[in-house]
């Protein structure tokens, strides 16, 4: 369904640390929506290290978002509760009892969720005072119960977008089903994320289950141009266990008795980049691999300009917006058969799709593709045409804008919003 014409959108945005490096493309999605006219008012429960503030992009944002941690420990926490008592007490109640009704498992789990009830009524003070009507969440783990509990305290509509993996282990400790009922819409990236999701949705609630890719702009990244004699190997990701850096420096060494010159760049950091550098010297790979820490968008766009392969052999992901970008800049991927992963990586037209955890074939498919030039250039102009068509953020944003639009509107909206 088209969106109905309205007033000029305003919207408040929610995650628990703004803006990561590591997720760009909630910084790309509301830029997007500011550029389509509307206005977005960004809050989070915290600032990030130093070390995600990687480029101008970062530090603009963390100039105008609203961060709750530094309000905590001023008169603004119980001013903002008091507030929110005295002006209906019956809403104040009801939302106590949701804090109480959806508290994760024990003490601990108790404790989290009077920190949440206290940050919640901090969000909600934030939105009334500047009259928005709706907020929206990213994730749907701890900044989402903040976020359900602050529209409940605050009397506005809410939404989130629904990424996964994880978040579907501890389903029913995140009250998923508590979340899609209050939702006005879930915003799900993949129809992969979206089929989990109605497992725990209530049969009644499954049509508020829309799908809006995380987007890219792949006119941003310059086409990369393939030559014989490839080399080069890219990865961007954090340093952990799940992303299966392990096995790729394993299939490494496989990939080296054919390419000796062959070299891996790994893009990211994260808790197990020790053990990565360990495991590179162990086997031999040390050498040609080069540990190049968090990256800005326009060093990471660079990267990719400059390699031959990007290969991503994680055990579980959503659908890897890294993917995305890869293929956008023409490079052709290489990934494991998980989650949403084949949504956007159509087996031997625009790169590999292999089973996870196994270096051979994760080896074999890298061989291939740096043997054959032609081959590269053919998956990864195939590659920029896919991302383009079906991942283009100004694309992607405006579904979510009709959805927002719709919302408010108290109109219905396509399982995939329809652009107009």
């Amino acid at each position: 369904m088209a969106e109905p014409a309205t007033a000029r959108l305003h919207i408040a945005y929610f995650t628990g640390e703004y803006p990561r490096a590591t997720d760009t493309w909630i910084q790309r999605e509301i830029a997007a929506l500011r550029a389509q006219g509307v206005d977005v008012e960004g809050f989070a429960v915290r600032q990030p290290g130093s070390e995600h503030l990687v480029g101008p992009e970062q530090v603009a944002e963390t100039a105008r978002t609203t961060y709750l941690v530094p309000q905590v420990k001023s008169l603004r926490l119980p001013l903002a509760h008091l507030g929110l008592a005295l002006r209906s007490p019956a809403r104040y109640l009801r939302a106590l009892r949701l804090a109480w009704d959806t508290r994760r498992p024990g003490v601990y789990g108790t404790a989290y969720q009077l920190a949440y009830f206290l940050e919640a009524g901090l969000l909600a003070a934030g939105v009334r005072r500047r009259r928005i009507r709706h907020l929206h969440n990213h994730f749907g783990d701890s900044s989402c119960s903040v976020a359900m509990l602050a529209a409940e305290l605050g009397g506005f509509t809410f939404s989130f977008t629904l990424h996964g993996p994880g978040i579907f282990f501890e389903a029913n400790t995140w009250r998923l089903d508590e979340k899609f009922r209050r939702a006005a819409f879930v915003s799900c990236i993949s129809w992969f994320c979206r089929s989990q999701a109605t497992i725990f949705a209530d049969p009644a609630d499954v049509a508020k289950l829309h799908i809006v890719h995380c987007g890219v702009q792949p006119e941003a990244l310059a086409r990369r141009t393939h030559r014989p004699g490839g080399a080069e190997l890219l990865f961007v990701g954090r340093l952990a266990e799940v992303k299966g850096v392990a096995v790729l420096l394993d299939a490494l060494t496989e990939v080296a008795k054919v390419h000796p010159d062959v070299h891996l760049t790994l893009v990211g950091d994260g808790p197990e980049r020790q053990r990565f550098e360990q495991v590179a010297a162990e086997t031999g790979a040390e050498g040609r691999v080069t540990f190049a820490g968090y990256r800005s968008q326009a060093e990471v766009a660079a990267f990719l300009a400059d390699t031959d392969v990007f290969v991503l052999p994680s055990f579980a992901e959503g659908v890897p917006v890294t993917l995305m970008e890869a293929l956008g800049a023409a490079v052709p991927v290489v990934a494991t058969q998980v989650g949403g992963v084949s949504e956007l990586v159509d087996h031997g037209v625009n790169g590999y799709v292999v089973r996870p955890g196994d270096p051979e074939p994760l080896a074999q498919a890298l061989i291939e593709l740096l043997d054959d030039a032609d081959r590269r250039q053919r998956m990864g102009d195939a590659g920029r045409a896919t991302v383009t068509a079906e991942f283009a953020n100004p694309t992607e944003a405006t579904r979510l804008r009709t959805l927002f639009a719709n919302t408010l509107a108290g109109l219905p909206t396509a399982i995939r919003p329809q652009l107009g």
